[in-house]
């Protein structure tokens, strides 16, 4: 599926968060958001999918979503916002029983969402007993286990530590690499949208308008290679200077409020 966001602004009583956002995520790609903070990158994937109505514009969908898809678009937020009298297991299952599947359909996707994200050994544990790379595992797990036609991903690995980060993106990527889903991910990191996205949309403080459009133009299969890492750290130069003044304003106006 392809999402298309044409004209969407928006506005929360007397603050203009968003103006004119006009882009394209393409069917397969991983778009990522960056911008200052406060630009109004959650409330834009929020309106993408279907949380939050703008106050002007839409968002279009092209295609349909897999024969399997029980759940078009499907969120990884920050929090991993787990239950923490569920399993692993009964975790996952939460995303799948309010549909109309027989349970033995159930249990059969859950247990390929468990092996596809290395959880397999530990369906009958509760989420105390994991580290917080492995909670945010079984977050991605439950949100595959509706077979979604879109992922929309709220800095996803922002809380984790710097090894556990690098370690879920390199997941990630194999999984993505082979479901070809498509993606919208939301960070701050730098870093680590070159890493994952094919393409980055940044943009401006508030009122958050699309400043550039970069293509990172690296397969993500090579990205790890010298030649790989010579363009992303050309790249990363690149968005560093399209919003470092904008960053340090909006920096500024946090440590003020």
């Amino acid at each position: 599926m392809e999402l298309e966001v044409v004209g969407v602004s928006h506005s929360y009583d007397d603050l203009h968060a968003l103006d004119g956002i006009d882009l394209t995520v393409r069917e397969g790609e991983i778009l990522a958001l960056i911008g200052p903070s406060g630009c109004g990158k959650s409330t834009l994937l929020a309106i993408m999918g279907g949380m939050l109505r703008p106050s002007a514009g839409r968002v279009l969908v092209h295609g349909a979503p897999p024969p399997d898809c029980l759940n078009p678009f499907t969120y990884i937020f920050q929090d991993f916002a787990l239950l923490p009298w569920r399993t692993v297991r009964g975790n996952v299952s939460l995303a799948l029983e309010h549909h109309r599947l027989t349970a033995d359909e159930r249990a059969a996707r859950i247990a390929d969402v468990l092996a596809r994200t290395s959880l397999a050994d530990f369906a009958d544990a509760f989420p105390k007993q994991l580290s917080g790379g492995m909670r945010q595992r079984v977050g991605i797990a439950r949100s595959l286990a509706v077979k979604p036609a879109i992922l929309l991903m709220d800095e996803p690995l922002s809380a984790l530590d710097a090894q556990t980060r690098e370690l879920l993106m390199e997941d990630f990527l194999d999984l993505w690499m082979r479901e070809r889903t498509t993606a919208v991910y939301v960070t701050h990191n730098l870093a680590e949208a070159l890493r994952l996205a094919d393409r980055v949309a940044v943009m401006s403080r508030r009122p958050g308008r699309l400043r550039e459009m970069v293509s990172v133009g690296v397969p993500q299969t090579e990205r790890g290679g010298a030649s790989g890492q010579a363009a992303l750290a050309e790249l990363h130069e690149r968005l560093w200077t399209l919003i470092r003044e904008e960053a340090q304003v909006a920096e500024r106006e946090v440590a003020d409020g």
